[in-house]
């Protein structure tokens, strides 16, 4: 995870998201909110720079993640500031959570995780404030994000397009930027 700054939400979300929806709300006690969301996935996607809130990777098809779900609290349901862009999957694993089990994109500090090489494995490192560690093991066992299958896959493709030359470190930056970070540490301490 990396630490994204929160955007503005989009000058027709009110109307065409939070007025519907709190007509929506206030007409339907119980059930899933209806979709009103999705067609603003783009600018969620370009907010977070095409990157996953939770992986910190390229994310080409991603889902808008309600960061407090709508079984925690229905009334956040059409707020932009509870958008997160995230992979279908980890959005899923998510499932049940209360959002005060995980971390939340906006409030993760810089250098909190980072990926060691070459495992490509996601740990939290001591920058997390103490009282936070054992949420930051939780977060990476739950949300997959260590060293799940599924995200060291991307993680070594990734990583093998900047070893042959296919991606600048720049570029590398870009699309999934802890990987960057460890290449650089790499090549810091070789220098």
């Amino acid at each position: 995870m990396i630490r994204f700054e929160a955007v503005e939400k989009p000058v027709d979300f009110a109307e065409k998201v939070e007025e519907p929806g709190a007509i929506w709300l206030a007409d339907h006690a119980s059930g899933r909110p209806r979709d009103l969301w999705s067609p603003f996935k783009p600018q969620l996607a370009d907010a977070f720079r095409n990157l996953c809130a939770y992986s910190a990777m390229f994310e080409p098809v991603g889902t808008v993640d309600h960061f407090v779900s709508c079984d925690e609290d229905r009334t956040k349901a059409y707020a932009w500031s509870n958008y997160r862009y995230a992979a279908g999957w980890i959005n899923s694993s998510k499932n049940s959570l209360l959002s005060s089990e995980i971390f939340d994109p906006f409030e993760v500090g810089d250098g909190w995780f980072e990926i060691l090489l070459p495992s490509l494995q996601l740990v939290a490192t001591d920058r997390v404030p103490e009282g936070l560690r054992e949420r930051a093991k939780f977060v990476l066992k739950r949300l997959h994000l260590r060293d799940d299958e599924r995200v060291l896959r991307q993680r070594r493709e990734w990583y093998r397009m900047y070893q042959d030359g296919e991606l600048t470190l720049d570029g590398l930056r870009k699309k999934t930027p802890l990987i960057a970070a460890a290449v650089a540490k790499q090549q810091g301490n070789a220098a």
